[in-house]
């Protein structure tokens, strides 16, 4: 089953479209009429171009908030490796994460725009040093 074609609802739906134009199909046994099924048929494969289109929409609009978001963590990176939390701290916005920082950042790094390095941090304490990542613009 694993070689198995998957088969779409609308390759379903065109296919049962084809045989009642072609008279492939009898349905005069049946309380439905060929053209209420052909009907049928046309409305669904109309309903799924429709839910596709939204779904384009909703993809579009969630890599412009992307793009916007990542230039946004761009004019935040400075010269010199920062972690994340300090560059989290600058930037404004509902539902922030450092997640969602570093995932930007990642991509500006993939394009050349920034740099990661490890930064040893003393507590002023005198406990024990942290490593954490730290950023900057390339």
């Amino acid at each position: 089953m694993d070689n198995a074609v998957k088969i779409t609802k609308r390759a379903v739906l065109e296919t049962l479209i084809k045989a009642i134009d072609e008279g492939d199909i009898f349905l005069e046994t049946y309380d439905v009429s060929h053209e209420d099924v052909r009907a049928y048929a046309v409305n669904e494969i109309a309903l799924l171009d429709k839910r596709a289109e939204k779904a384009k929409e909703r993809t579009a609009n969630k890599k412009a908030e992307s793009d916007e978001l990542t230039e946004a963590v761009y004019a935040t990176l400075t010269d010199d490796f920062e972690p994340v939390a300090d560059i989290l701290a600058r930037i404004e916005g509902e539902d922030l994460s450092a997640a969602k920082i570093v995932a930007r950042i990642k991509k500006l790094i993939e394009a050349g725009r920034a740099e990661k390095a490890e930064l040893k941090i003393k507590p002023a304490d005198g406990g024990k040093t942290r490593t954490l990542m730290g950023y900057k613009r390339a």
